[in-house]
This record gives structure tokens, C-alpha cells and sequence, in this order.
């Protein structure tokens, strides 16, 4: 039992650790979008089915010693994948969409180290029920149909809680991997040095299943499933006597099984990625929905049965409401740690929900091959519904409703008559009012938004909007570029004399341009932008200035040329970069750019490779010596101040702030930007010293580089 224990626990270990690793590797790569994260979850839910496929059918249709024998070649094959890194060949070369080449990264990079790791949980459990030919059979039918009650729980045989118990040992230790990387892993040791301790421990793992592998060489083959098993128990060894019948699940509860984890791994990813959007794909926000995620798969399959109380009935709706209330455009008033209280809460007694389903209504320990199938061939669905199919099908973020909705109809017509009283029970009742209005509220909420916009358009990069504003007194009318929920820029259509004024956070006394009044009197100037927007630097170009924008996401570039003027309106001369700017800046030769600005925030998530310390040094090789790097820090939940200021100074850089303050009647928003450059004296003239302040020293900050970050350092 201790090797089972041991092999089970290590492999869920390396399973979940390897996630962040990789998948903060490749971040850089692809503009540090959030949806690099959705992309690696959806190919390790698909891998994660491959695995269960693979253990389902080896179990049915080998014998143990040919299943012994290929397990421990796949093994044996599988080491030639180690040290873990990808291969830098991989890198974008272009603005085309990058799903493909993540997914195809990542299955070179670990693809059957990992198929391996996610067969182990549920083969071991198949072999340990096969190696275990004395302990009590089966349970009745009444109990595999409807699940376990208070009376029978306590009974249960260990034949049939200690597979499932594996289970449980399975996620704790996926939990501890999740838990540990942000806290211990990410924080001391650089990125390169993780992979080759996670290579170091998988080739232990391997050992560890190669020798267990080699002692399930005995026992039987399990039968394949049919619609009830009779005579002899499958998988017991001869000599037992006769068992009793063992009915096999039937379709419905197969569709049950994949609809219940489809529902949570919908709602896992939906829930992650509207945190990321607006904070920061890093992590620690990557991992806080998964551990929770993991933690009640923990809790059902780690009691011997599941059962439906009055207390959980009360926080069903309680959980459904706050989850509702974090997706609403209101949440963007509302404090970070408040916004991740909601949506945790939420959406862990969400899973709670469909998890303590799947456990309440497992099958006999004969069938959990196909059951841990069943199980991730919903998560696989759900992983490739949210990241291949839901910015294919939706100009917005519903695949957050959508889950929501589906936990509402499994509490409806699953949960809640499940008590003995049913409806009739006034507690069950309400809770299953409540439950209705909330799915009433989604409903209707997604119709009315979806008609508000001018333009609602959603690719790999996320959702962008446009919407006009009219006031009927002065007449002014205004189109808005919103991304996520963050205002990208304001420009005034009318009165038209005013559409080349520039408004939002490049107002006339905001930072950058500050910057450019410090190099105007210069004949000609060469501009770098690291984000287009809605172009409304382009308006601050003079005749024979060079304005040159880097843009990763030919949506806002499309947007950008029809829905607003700035480009169209500009006096100088305009250039475009497709693809990420670190990328394309590192292939370029010395650009020589008076001003550099970097601005590439989408949403308030913040491409964390845009911010480290060989990002800068990169965008120095591309300033003249006199040249100035002006760095748009507004973030409504981090302060990017410090990060810049750290970097500055270890750089040895000067670095001065300047916050203009929100003019509302002349579009101009709040906006806080970091000018850094090699010249001091660059802040000796009289509007520098109005404008500007020195950064205070954060010496107990650590400087972010490429290896390193940390974002509970700058949480405000």
C-alpha cells in the first residue's frame, strides 16, 4: 500500500507542478496574455483524458503482463523527453494566432511524460483492485444506482473506499505541487532550475511505476463492461466463490459524469481567466481557482460517501449569487481582495456541487477506469469548449454564465429533490427560488449587454468593445475602446474640431507627454510605441516625426483604423510591428528612438515580460543615449511604480513620476507614468520639477527578471 501511496502521490505531484512551469515559460513568448494559461490548462485536460483512455483501455483489453511489459517501455521512452525545456526555435514569428503553436510546444516538450503521469492515478487504483483478491465485494444495486446514505456510509467495505481513497491521495498531492510553486518553488529557484529538479523527480517517479508495474504482471484481466457482471467477481482471483451481480452505469449516468466535470472545468477556466484578464496572468492567480478546484475532489472522494445536507443547500445560492456579482461590469469598483473573495467562494462550493455528485454517484470499483474517463472526458470538453471553441463562437466572455447556468440546473433538478422532502421542505424551496432568479439575472443581463456596443469582437487575445457617448446639452458625442473593463482610449467625434485632441491617459500634461515635449525641439523624432490603442499618440506627431507602434493583436489594429482617426488624422509618419514588441525588438537591429513608450496593458493584467529587468535593458539598446523610456504604470490593484523603480535603479537610471489628475469635461482620465533615463538633467527644467516627483526606494522589493516575479509585493 505504501508504493501505491508513494508512486500515486509523487505522480499528481510532478502532474500539477510541471503546469506553471511550463506554462511560465512559454508566457513571454506569446504577449504574456492571459490566454496562454486557458490554451495550457485546455492541452492538459486533453492529455489528461489520453491518460485515463489509455489506463481504461490497457485494463480491458491486455493481459497484466503484456499491460506490465508496454507501461514500462512507455516509461523507458518517455525519459528521452528529459531535461524538460522548450525548445526557443518555437517562438511566434508573426501576430498569427498561437493556440496551434502552444499546443504543439507543449506536446513536444512533455507530451508523454505527462499521458504517463495522468494514467497513473486511475491504473494503480485498477491494480491495486487487482492485487487485492480478499477484501468484500460489491454493494447492492439500490446503493451503486442512488450513492451512499448516513446508514450504509459507515459501512461501506474497503474494496470500495480505498480505490477512491487513491483518488483523494491523488489530489492532495496535486494540491501541495499547486500550493508550494508560488509560495516556495517561484520565488528561489529561477525557471531553469525548476525544470531540472521536475526532470529529476519524474525520472524517481519512473523508477517508482516501473517496479510496480512489473509486480501487477499477475491477477486477471478486467472484463469489459456490459450491462451487469455475473458469477465470479472481475478481477478476483480464483476460488472466491460466487459474487454478486454487479450492475454496470448506464448512458445516463456516463452523460452525468462527463456533464459534471465539464461544468466545473468550464467554470474553473471561465473564473481564471476573468481574474488574469484584469490583474495579471502570473501564478498565483493561476493557481488559487485550481487548488480550490482540487480541494474538493479532495474533500467528496476523500469521505466514504457524499450526502446532500441543509447546510450545503444554503450556500448553493449564497455561491451562485456572488459569482454572478463578480461578473457583472459593477465589479470593476470593487477592491481586489474583495473581487478574488467572491469569485473563490463562489466557485468553490460550485465544484463542491458537481464534485460531490460524481462521488455521490460512483460505480463499483470494477467500472472506475471508465468512470476516471468519463470524468476527464468532461474536463477535456470543457477545456476545449472554453479555449478553442468559446472565442470562435462568442464576441464576449459567456462561457462564465454558461457555467453558472449549468451548476443552476444541477442543483434544480439533481440537489434539491434529492432530500427526502423535496420541494415540500421550505428551505429547498427557497433555495431553489433564489437559484431561479440568478439564472433569470444571467440571462437577461448577457442579452441587454450584447446590444449595447457598436462593436463587440473576441479572439485569442480577448474581447474588444466599442461604444458611443452622446450629451444632448453641449452636443458632444465620444467613441470609447474598452478592453475587458479598462478604457483604451477616448476619442471626440463632435464637435469635429476637437477629434485630434488627445484624451484618456495621454493628456496634455500626462507623463508621455511630458516626455515628447523634452525632445520636440528636435527637427525630427523617432518614436517608439509598445501598443497601438486606438493610436492617440499618433496625434502628438509633427511633419517628418516617425511614430513606429508594436501590436501583437491585429484586432485592435483593424479596430483602430475604422472605428477611430487618430491614425488617419496624424501629421507625421505611422509604422505598425506585428507581434509581440519584446520579440520583435530583439530581432531588430538599435531602432536609435528618442522616446520609447511602453503601454501594452490589456485590461489592468499586465504582460509581466514587458516588466522585467532584460526588458529594459533591451529597450535602452533601442533608445539613443539621451533618450527616454516612459512606462504607463495606472493599475487600479498593483503598484507597477515600485517594479520600475527597482529596475531603474539597478540599472542606474534616473526615474521620476508624474500623475495627472481626471479631467472628465476633456476626456482625460487619471494617469500615472515612469519616465527613466540616462540623463538627470532631462528633469531640471521648470514643468519636470512641477510635474514630476522622485520614487520613494524600495530596497526590500526584489528586481523582477525574467526568472523572477512577485505580485503579492505590489498588491495595493
Amino acid at each position: 500500500m505504501a508504493s501505491y501511496i508513494l508512486t500515486i502521490f509523487l505522480s499528481a505531484f510532478l502532474l500539477f507542478q510541471v503546469q506553471p512551469i511550463l506554462a511560465k515559460v512559454i508566457l513571454p513568448w506569446f504577449g504574456g496574455s492571459a490566454a496562454v494559461w486557458t490554451i495550457c490548462l485546455m492541452f492538459f485536460q486533453v492529455v489528461l483524458l489520453l491518460g485515463y483512455l489509455y489506463a481504461h483501455a490497457s485494463t480491458r483489453y491486455l493481459s497484466p503482463k503484456v499491460q506490465s511489459g508496454v507501461h514500462v517501455a512507455l516509461l523507458a521512452v518517455s525519459l528521452l523527453f528529459l531535461p524538460l525545456m522548450p525548445r526557443e526555435s518555437w517562438k511566434p514569428t508573426g501576430a498569427e494566432d498561437p493556440t496551434l503553436r502552444i499546443v504543439m510546444v507543449l506536446l513536444i516538450t512533455v507530451g508523454l511524460p505527462y499521458l504517463l503521469l495522468s494514467s497513473t492515478g486511475s491504473l494503480l487504483q485498477a491494480w491495486f483492485v487487482r492485487q487485492r483478491p480478499g477484501l468484500p465485494r460489491a454493494e447492492s444495486r439500490k446503493e451503486m444506482l442512488e450513492g451512499t446514505d448516513e446508514e450504509t456510509a459507515e459501512s461501506e467495505s474497503p474494496r470500495e473506499v480505498y480505490p477512491y481513497r487513491l483518488y483523494a491521495v491523488s489530489n492532495a498531492g496535486s494540491l501541495l505541487a499547486l500550493l508550494s510553486y508560488p509560495i516556495l518553488v517561484e520565488p528561489t529557484l529561477p525557471t531553469r532550475i525548476q525544470s531540472f529538479l521536475w526532470s529529476g523527480g519524474y525520472a524517481l517517479f519512473a523508477l517508482l511505476c516501473g517496479s510496480i508495474a512489473l509486480q501487477a504482471r499477475t491477477g486477471r484481466k478486467v472484463e469489459a463492461s456490459g450491462p451487469a457482471i455475473r458469477g465470479k467477481s472481475p478481477g478476483l482471483s480464483a476460488g472466491e466463490g460466487e459474487a454478486e451481480a454487479i450492475p454496470a452505469p448506464g448512458w445516463k449516468g456516463h452523460l452525468y459524469w462527463i456533464l459534471l466535470t465539464f461544468t466545473s472545468t468550464t467554470l474553473l477556466l471561465a473564473v481564471t481567466s476573468h481574474i488574469t484578464q484584469n490583474i495579471a496572468p502570473v501564478p498565483f492567480l493561476w493557481i488559487v481557482p485550481l487548488s480550490l478546484y482540487l480541494l474538493s475532489f479532495i474533500l467528496c472522494f476523500g469521505s466514504n460517501g457524499w450526502q446532500w445536507t441543509w447546510h450545503w443547500l444554503v450556500f448553493i445560492p449564497l455561491a451562485l449569487i456572488v459569482l454572478a456579482m463578480g461578473a457583472s461590469p459593477f465589479s470593476e469598483s470593487y477592491p481586489f481582495v474583495l473581487i478574488l473573495l467572491l469569485f473563490t467562494f463562489g466557485f468553490f462550493i460550485s465544484c463542491m456541487v458537481c464534485h460531490g455528485e460524481l462521488i455521490r454517484t460512483k460505480p463499483h470499483p470494477n467500472y472506475l477506469t471508465s468512470y476516471y474517463l468519463m470524468i476527464s472526458l468532461g474536463g477535456a470538453l470543457g477545456g476545449i469548449f472554453v479555449g478553442i471553441a468559446a472565442p470562435q463562437i462568442f464576441p464576449d466572455y459567456y462561457e462564465l454564465s454558461i457555467a453558472i447556468g449549468l451548476v443552476v440546473l444541477i442543483s434544480l433538478f439533481r440537489i434539491y429533490p434529492h432530500p427526502v422532502k423535496g420541494w415540500r421542505d421550505p428551505l429547498w424551496a427557497a433555495a431553489g427560488a433564489f437559484t431561479v432568479a440568478i439564472f433569470y439575472f444571467i440571462v437577461s443581463y448577457n442579452f441587454i449587454s450584447s446590444r449595447l456596443y457598436r462593436v463587440s469582437e473576441r479572439n485569442f487575445y480577448g474581447v474588444l468593445k466599442v461604444y458611443g457617448m452622446s450629451n444632448t446639452q453641449t452636443g458632444e458625442l465620444r467613441r470609447v475602446l474598452l478592453h475587458g473593463t479598462i478604457k483604451h482610449g477616448t476619442q471626440i467625434l463632435r464637435p469635429r474640431e476637437r477629434r485630434r485632441e488627445a484624451t484618456t491617459y495621454y493628456g496634455p500634461y500626462s507623463g508621455v507627454r511630458l516626455a515628447l515635449f523634452g525632445v520636440e525641439d528636435r527637427p525630427r523624432i523617432k518614436v517608439g510605441v509598445v501598443g497601438l490603442g486606438t493610436g492617440t499618440l499618433a496625434t502628438y506627431s509633427r511633419p517628418g516625426d516617425l511614430f513606429r507602434f508594436y501590436e501583437i493583436n491585429p484586432l485592435v489594429v483593424r479596430i483602430a483604423e475604422e472605428e477611430f482617426s487618430y491614425l488617419r488624422d496624424r501629421r507625421g509618419d505611422a509604422e505598425i510591428v506585428m507581434g509581440d514588441a519584446r520579440l520583435s525588438m530583439e530581432r531588430e537591429p538599435p531602432q536609435q528612438y528618442d522616446v520609447l513608450v511602453v503601454d501594452a496593458f490589456s485590461s489592468d493584467s499586465i504582460p509581466v515580460h514587458l516588466l522585467t529587468k532584460e526588458a529594459f535593458q533591451l529597450y535602452f539598446r533601442h533608445l539613443k543615449p539621451d533618450g527616454i523610456l516612459a512606462v504607463h504604470t495606472s493599475n487600479r490593484y498593483l503598484e507597477l511604480s515600485k517594479v520600475v523603480e527597482r529596475i531603474a535603479t539597478s540599472l542606474g537610471k534616473e526615474a521620476r513620476i508624474i500623475v495627472n489628475k481626471e479631467r472628465e469635461e476633456k476626456a482625460i482620465s487619471l494617469a500615472e507614468w515612469v519616465l527613466v533615463t540616462d540623463r538627470p538633467e532631462f528633469f531640471e527644467s521648470e514643468i519636470m520639477k512641477m510635474a514630476s516627483q522622485p520614487l520613494p526606494p524600495n530596497e526590500g522589493l526584489r528586481v523582477w527578471t525574467d526568472d523572477f516575479s512577485n505580485m503579492l509585493r505590489i498588491l495595493e
